[in-house]
C-alpha cells in the first residue's frame, strides 16, 4: 500500500469518527467522507489480474429497471406490514452481510501483523453428505476470521443500539467493497449504466414520494448518516447508491490508467467531476431546502470532465475501446501459449 492510500485510509477513519467529539459541519462532513470513500475504493480496485466477472450492456440496460422494481417493492413492503418487522428481517440480512463486507475490508490492514502461514493456508468447511448443504464447500483462512471479529462487534452494536457511528462504519465498508469488487468492463457499459441511472434517480425522487420514503423508512446501513445541530432534522443522508455507481465507474478510469502505464490523469478527471458533482448536490439542496437526486448532478460531471479530458487529449478511440474483460481474455490466452511452449 503507497503511502498516499494510507493516507486516505487514516482520513477517512479519522472524519468517520470526528462527530464524536468535535462539530463537523455536515455538508463538508457528506463531501469529504464520499470522496475519501471513493478514493480508497477505487485503489482497492487496481489489481495484479483484471476482474473475472464485469458488466456487460444488457446487463446495464436492465439494472436501473431491476432497481426500480426492488425500490417499489420496498415501498409497499413499508407500506403494507408492519415497519418494525420489514426492519427486523433487514436487520439479520445486513448482520451476515455487515460481518463479511467489513472483514474484507480489513483484511489488508491484519495481514501484516498476522503470521504468514495463516494468509495462506486455506482451510474448507465441508458440510455433512446428509445434509441439503452437503455439496456446499465454505473456504477461508484464519486472517478472516481474524477480521470478521471487529466485523461481528460493530455489527452487533448496530443491530441492538442502530447507532449513526455502526451505520457509518457498515455502510463505508459496503461502499469500498462495492467499489473495489464491480467492474464495469468499459467505458461504454459505465456511460449505459449512469445514463439509466441518472434517469432513475430523477424520476424516483422529483415524480414520486418513493425514494425518500423508503430511505427514511429502512433503518439498514444502505445510506450514511451525519449529525446536523438541527432537532427538526438530527442528520443528513448519503445513499450509498451515490458514492458506489459513480464510484465504479471512476475506478474503472484509475485502471485505465494503470493498463497503460501512465500516471492517472484520466482518474483524476472522472474524480474531480465527482467531487464537483457532489458539491453541487449540496449547493443546491441547501439553496431548495429539499431532497436532491445525486446522480443528477454526479452523472453529468463525471462523464463530462473525463469526456473533455479524453477529447482535449485526442484520446477517445482508445478509452472507448478499453474493455476489462477483453484484457482478461487475452491474459488467459498468453499463459495457455506460454504452458503449451
Amino acid at each position: 500500500m503507497k503511502n498516499h492510500e494510507r493516507l486516505a485510509n487514516l482520513a477517512l477513519a479519522g472524519l468517520t469518527l470526528a462527530p464524536l467529539v468535535v462539530k463537523v459541519d455536515p455538508n463538508l462532513n457528506v463531501i469529504l467522507t464520499a470522496c475519501l470513500t471513493v478514493y480508497v475504493g477505487c485503489y482497492r480496485s487496481v489489481k495484479p489480474t483484471p476482474p473475472s466477472e464485469t458488466m456487460s450492456n444488457e446487463h446495464a440496460m436492465r439494472f436501473p429497471l431491476v432497481g426500480s422494481a426492488m425500490l417499489l417493492s420496498l415501498f409497499l413492503l413499508f407500506k403494507f406490514l408492519s415497519k418494525d418487522l420489514v426492519n427486523a428481517v433487514l436487520t439479520c440480512y445486513f448482520f451476515v452481510l455487515g460481518i463479511a463486507a467489513l472483514g474484507a475490508t480489513l483484511l489488508p490492514e491484519i495481514k501484516g501483523f498476522l503470521p504468514k502461514p495463516w494468509n495462506d493456508n486455506i482451510i474448507t468447511l465441508r458440510f455433512p453428505h446428509s445434509s441439503y448443504l452437503s455439496a456446499l464447500e465454505v473456504e477461508f483462512t484464519k486472517s478472516q476470521i481474524i477480521a470478521a471479529i471487529p466485523g461481528t462487534f460493530f455489527c452487533a452494536w448496530y443491530a441492538k443500539q442502530k447507532h449513526w457511528l455502526a451505520n457509518n462504519i457498515l455502510g463505508v465498508a459496503f461502499s469500498i467493497q462495492g467499489i473495489e469488487m464491480l467492474s464495469l468492463g468499459s467505458f461504454k457499459t459505465g456511460a449505459i449504466l449512469l445514463a439509466g441511472l441518472f434517469v432513475y434517480d430523477i424520476f424516483w425522487v422529483f415524480f414520486t414520494p418513493v425514494m425518500v420514503s423508503v430511505a427514511k423508512s429502512f433503518d439498514a446501513p444502505i445510506k450514511l448518516l451525519f449529525p446536523t445541530a438541527d432537532s427538526a432534522r438530527p442528520f443528513s443522508m448519503l445513499g450509498l447508491g451515490d458514492i458506489v455507481i459513480p464510484g465504479i465507474f471512476v475506478a474503472l478510469a484509475l485502471r485505465f490508467d494503470v493498463s497503460r502505464g501512465k500516471d492517472s490523469q484520466y482518474f483524476k478527471s472522472a474524480f474531480l467531476g465527482y467531487t464537483a458533482g457532489l458539491v453541487a448536490t449540496i449547493i443546491v439542496m441547501n439553496w431548495f431546502q429539499a431532497a436532491q437526486p445525486a446522480l443528477l448532478y454526479i452523472v453529468p460531471g463525471v462523464i463530462g470532465f473525463l469526456a473533455a479530458h479524453c477529447i482535449w487529449n485526442g484520446e477517445v478511440k482508445p478509452l472507448l475501446a478499453f474493455d476489462e474483460s477483453k484484457s482478461k481474455a487475452e491474459e488467459t490466452d498468453e499463459d495457455t501459449n506460454k504452458k503449451a511452449d
